[in-house]
């Protein structure tokens, strides 16, 4: 496999003739250069008008390898051939080398330039590339790569490759012009660029399509010769190939990051993202999008100013913001566009933390509050929005979030984690800082992230913090058929939801088949109107009349008549009475295969409350005969024991919230309520 490296612009604030009269003494050897061993001319020719000086040379470089790899290669030093073109009239040196020791197994080859500023004719402009093919040595390949690509870059960095480059010792700038006339060749001191004497690069730009050093060192970071190199290259990559608009260098570093600066994993990592970009018109997002009055209203997060190492700070309170009313109000589309919003903001405001602190800034820090974290926020189809956002932000805006600060996190947050935590990547979950109860206060907690001026008001610091609080989202503004606009996500919802009637004597049942002990049956539905008491039922056996479905059927019989409480099925949830109005969610872990039945009936007064199921006859006759009924939205879902059984002592540990089994099967063992019930 062939390595490449391409280095940015190298600028110095000097003219093109003093740095040529110092770049020539280091030929034919120099002792600041210990890698360097010596060199002699092979040829050399000038034009007839002297301008165009040209001069062949054989280096010698000191192999830099561990012993056993010298001794089996029986070298100790290799030979590269040099081939310089001076153009005093253009003022440009172009140099061109290859190995000639092992040339029939190991080629390499560089190219560098000096050339004029195009900006400031006084000063000059370095460029370097090189390319590594090892096509064999002797079984060592890969070591041979590693060790070569390593030692390259280390002299990259230290301002010697395999032709070293010198620049002269740094004097005034206002003296520069004249001294170059003035001074004689054979007196200038040498240093490397890479040494405490050389001249600082200038701040300034060179060719749009071409990145020098300061502005990478100064706008993106400090970066090794070779994530240097794969920034550049990706970056010329796109400028041939990519008919859009280019992205912006820390938003192509970024995707280098995420892949460890493997190049063709980001540049397939990025061409997607592109291509989502322009599908989507994220690029007019800021411009175009206006969140709506709910989100306003009931979103509780927002930004408020910068962490202690100035990256913008977002603070989310999760806890206190009704995720499924949100969800039912909005739509899981305009939550998304919201939080592409945030992130396309989370962008725009590091490029201005950047030029305020005069600091590299490419990530944002999140603060997530989860004090009010319950049940309600482990709603089954909002977490499986979260994670579909979760895998749109990590696709599309890889390396953004500087750090996680997740504060107050209660006990049922470790079953959030069990379920998401799998789809963040893994040097994202590096990021996390969680603190339960008050453990983020004092040394070790917020103070070591946080400036104590911006602490927020409600996490007991001194700042007033304007992030809406967030409240229950009111019914009446949850998405309904009449929603023309919303058709979309009221389709998604009728595909996960299920409508059903309750009718006196005629409860509505559905019955799901466990095929293996300990999975998790787990629901969650809204009751519209009227009130509705909740049961869970057990049986051996198949109900009749009709074959199970995994869907409901209203007022449906799905047992006999003469089944007895006890015998035939047993009560293994305590009946919960459910108001109109309320949101239910609940789990329950199942002790034996089997039919469970989930059945929803018409609340009495306490005198007439039914104590078994209802027989034929009662819902005949309920059927044919006017009176009140009790409507309800559903829904429901079983998780295998092999999916589950990671979360298991986290879900037991919520004892409050989640069921712990029975221990026997009669109608008067129960367990534990695991229904939440929210309004």
């Amino acid at each position: 496999m062939v390595q490449k490296y391409q280095s940015p612009v190298c600028v110095y604030k000097y003219p093109f003739e003093l740095v040529m009269a110092a770049y020539e003494k280091r030929f034919p050897t120099c002792p600041q250069i210990p890698v360097f061993l010596g060199s002699e001319v092979l040829r050399e020719s000038r034009s007839a008008d002297g301008a165009v000086h040209l001069v062949e040379r054989s280096c010698r470089l000191r192999v830099e390898a561990p012993r056993l790899l010298r001794k089996i290669a029986g070298v100790e030093h290799v030979v590269f051939v040099q081939r310089n073109v001076l153009n005093w009239k253009e003022r440009t040196l172009l140099i061109e080398a290859h190995n000639e020791t092992f040339a029939s197994r190991v080629v390499v080859k560089e190219n560098c330039s000096y050339t004029v500023h195009p900006e400031n004719e006084d000063w000059t402009c370095f460029e370097q590339s090189a390319s590594l093919d090892i096509r064999s040595f002797f079984g060592f390949e890969s070591a041979l790569e590693k060790i070569a690509m390593k030692q390259y870059t280390a002299n990259v960095k230290r301002g010697t490759s395999h032709i070293p480059r010198w620049t002269p010792a740094p004097v005034p700038e206002e003296d520069t012009h004249s001294q170059a006339g003035l001074r004689d060749p054979g007196s200038l001191e040498v240093c490397g660029p890479g040494s405490a004497q050389g001249p600082a690069p200038e701040m300034v730009s060179t060719d749009g399509d071409k990145l020098d050093a300061d502005y990478i060192e100064r706008c993106l970071g400090h970066l090794t010769p070779m994530q240097e190199s794969c920034l550049i290259q990706l970056r010329h990559w796109l400028q041939e190939t990519h008919k859009g608009k280019i992205p912006k260098d820390e938003h192509i570093l970024r995707f280098l990051r995420a892949r460890d600066f493997h190049l063709d994993r980001a540049r397939e990592m990025l061409c997607q993202s592109l291509s989502w970009r322009k599908r989507h018109q994220v690029d007019l997002l800021l411009q175009t999008w206006r969140p709506p009055a709910l989100l306003e209203e009931f979103y509780a997060g927002g930004w408020h100013y910068q962490d202690i190492d100035g990256r913008p700070l977002y603070i989310l309170r999760l806890g206190h913001m009704d995720t499924k009313g949100l969800m039912k109000a909005a739509g899981e589309e305009v939550l998304l566009q919201h939080v592409l919003c945030v992130n396309e903001e989370g962008q725009k405001r590091c490029e201005g933390n950047t030029k305020q602190f005069g600091r590299p800034i490419s990530s944002w820090t999140c603060l997530v509050d989860l004090e009010g974290l319950s049940l309600r926020h482990l709603w089954r189809p909002g977490i499986k929005a979260l994670l579909r956002m979760i895998e749109v932000v990590e696709d599309n805006y890889p390396e953004t979030l500087g750090r996680l600060l997740i504060v107050r996190a209660p006990r049922v947050f470790p079953v959030l984690w069990t379920l998401i935590s799998p789809f963040i990547n893994e040097n994202t979950r590096q990021k996390f800082l969680i603190y339960s109860g008050s453990n983020y206060q004092g040394p070790g907690g917020l103070v070591d992230y946080l400036d104590k001026e911006v602490i927020p008001d409600f996490l007991g610091g001194e700042c007033l913090c304007n992030v809406p609080e967030g409240e229950l989202v009111p019914k009446s503004l949850y998405l309904t058929e009449e929603d023309q606009e919303h058709r979309d996500q009221l389709r998604q919802w009728r595909e996960t939801y299920q409508a059903a009637s309750v009718l006196r004597a005629a409860p509505h049942e559905v019955a799901v088949e466990i095929l293996e002990r300990e999975s998790v049956i787990t629901w969650d539905f809204d009751i519209l109107q009227g009130d509705v008491m909740f049961s869970l039922y057990y049986t051996k056996q198949a109900p009749k009349p009709g074959p199970r479905e995994p869907r409901a059927r209203a007022g449906g019989q799905l047992t006999d008549k003469g089944w007895a409480l006890g015998a035939d099925y047993s009560r293994v949830e305590a009946p919960l009475i459910c108001r109109e109005g309320e949101s239910i969610q609940g789990s329950h872990v199942t002790q034996w295969p089997g039919v469970y039945l989930l059945q929803w009936q018409m609340h009495s007064a306490p005198g007439h409350m039914a104590c078994s199921l209802p027989g034929v006859e009662d819902v005949l006759m309920a059927l044919h005969s006017p009176g009140p009924r009790c409507k309800l939205l559903y829904y429901y879902e079983v998780l295998a024991s092999e999916d589950f059984r990671g979360s298991m002592s986290s879900l037991e540990s919520c004892s409050s919230r989640f069921s712990q089994l029975s221990s026997t099967t009669s109608s008067s063992s129960q367990s534990h309520s695991s229904s939440l019930v929210s309004r």
